[in-house]
């Protein structure tokens, strides 16, 4: 362990020297979470199929429990039941348009983490930096539990627990827990526990602030302790029902419908039942649920007694619970979504859950259909100041207010990205593959032919919980 503590100090002096400018000090973050749930000797595994460009190259890491697809390389980091999925990595020869620009690849993305710490952080989408369109990178940083590093190349920063970083360079910030971010490019900001921010520079601008008191119910992260809260006390439990999963890369199939796939590494129980074109990424729990044609659960995705109609998409981190979606609903990452038998949540066709909303019901609640829901809701009243009608609010102008939600500039233009997102998802996914047309096949016909593969580290002496250096290629 004598190495494995040499890289820790590594990685909290990089990350410190990016953020002294905030005053900000990882130390004791990282040795917390570091103890607290460590297992040095977990081995890591990698998916491989000819639809996945793969280059995998570790180089002394720790890779404790983590998942890894397509190409990545590792290198000084510590990555804790982490998943890093690149399979939407741009490939070579792709051109990739951004505004008026046309950037064609020379070579296929790959994802570079170094001098990071990564505690059950997921990994997705590619790099949305023109800077590197053929790189998506995290350099020098720490994210804690359950955060999501989407699309977005980070570098001498800090994430917090639950926190989510969304299509958006970040250089030398800290992200609080429960906060999300998605404003293009930020630098040298701290974003406190709790807030929501998306922009689209020039077009408009999202933010809501979740009341302290609030928050610290569901998650609250001090430094130095351990994360609690509702939201840690409904997750952990879970994470024993992974590890049995992960002792092995045996192949299994799970009864689906046609076009669909459900990872061998996410767990089902109960009376569950898989429709047509969906996907079921892994560490996702199915429990009692039932997923109509098209839907998708994404990873660190929870669904309990509940039923997702046709075409709905459940974000990385989404939690549903006794939770009834009608159409093309989407849940945005890290929401949580708790009815009752006594009090049913039942959501209404094309409605969007923002990204980190709360609906923890006292009563039964119906959210009517086409309507955009954010921050934290308990009762019907709680609609009147934390949803509006999708059609409304793009046909609007001026800036809207309601409640702790502050909304500026073009409400037309947000509608329609948003709208637009959502269908984009859907077809990656596979949603629509109609059974023949190979063009319209997505994540959940293409991961069919994953198979997978183990990889240990050193079980004792001064290396352990260290890999030796490994470069797995391609063939030719």
């Amino acid at each position: 362990m004598k190495l494995f503590s040499l890289l820790l100090e590594r990685i909290i002096d990089r990350v410190n020297v990016n953020l002294r400018g905030l005053g900000f000090d990882v130390r004791a973050y990282v040795r917390v979470m570091a103890e607290y749930r460590y297992g040095g000797c977990s081995f890591a595994c990698y998916g491989l199929s000819t639809y996945h460009p793969i280059h995998l190259q570790f180089d002394n890491s720790s890779l404790s429990g983590s998942y890894f697809l397509g190409r990545c390389k590792v290198r000084h980091s510590v990555l804790m039941r982490s998943d890093i999925r690149g399979d939407e990595l741009k490939k070579k020869g792709q051109v990739w348009e951004i505004g008026d620009i046309r950037i064609p690849l020379y070579h296929d993305e790959i994802i570079t983490i170094r001098n990071s710490f990564l505690d059950s952080t997921l990994v997705h989408s590619n790099s949305h930096s023109p800077e590197s369109p053929e790189e998506f990178h995290i350099r020098n940083t720490v994210a804690m539990p359950y955060a999501n590093i989407h699309g977005a190349p980070i570098e001498g920063s800090f994430v917090g627990t639950f926190g989510t970083v969304d299509l958006t360079t970040i250089h030398n910030c800290v992200i609080g827990h429960f906060a999300y971010i998605q404003a293009g490019e930020v630098r040298h900001e701290a974003f406190a526990p709790g807030t929501i921010f998306m922009r689209s520079p020039g077009s408009w601008e999202f933010r809501y602030q979740y009341d302290t008191a609030v928050l610290d119910h569901y998650i609250r992260h001090e430094e130095g302790e351990a994360p609690e809260g509702v939201f840690i006390d409904f997750a952990e439990p879970y994470e024993d029902a992974f590890a049995g999963l992960f002792a092995s890369a045996r192949q299994g199939v799970y009864p689906a419908g046609t076009g669909s796939f459900v990872s061998r590494y996410a767990v089902k129980r109960g009376d569950t039942t898989i429709g047509d074109n969906v996907l079921v990424a892994q560490r996702s729990y199915l429990e009692n649920a039932i997923l109509s044609r098209g839907s998708n659960a994404q990873e660190k995705c929870y669904i309990i007694d509940s039923v997702l109609g046709p075409c709905c998409v459940a974000a990385h981190g989404a939690k549903i619970v006794a939770t009834t979606l009608e159409e093309k609903v989407f849940v945005g990452f890290n929401s949580f979504l708790r009815g009752t038998p006594e009090a049913p949540l039942t959501v209404g066709t094309r409605c969007a859950i923002m990204p980190h909303t709360i609906i923890d019901l006292t009563e039964p609640v119906h959210i009517p259909e086409n309507r955009l829901v954010w921050g934290i809701i308990r009762t019907a009243a709680d609609l009147e100041t934390q949803t509006i009608d999708l059609d409304e609010l793009a046909a609007g102008s001026g800036d809207v207010r309601m409640g702790r939600m502050e909304f500026r500039g073009d409400t037309g233009d947000f509608v329609r990205s948003f709208r637009e997102r959502i269908e984009r998802i859907l077809l990656e996914n596979g949603a629509y593959w109609t059974g023949h047309d190979e063009a319209s096949k997505g994540h959940a016909q293409n991961m069919k032919y994953l198979t997978f593969n183990i990889i240990q580290p050193y079980a004792d002496g001064e290396a352990e919980g260290l890999y030796p250096t490994i470069d797995i290629r391609p063939i030719g």
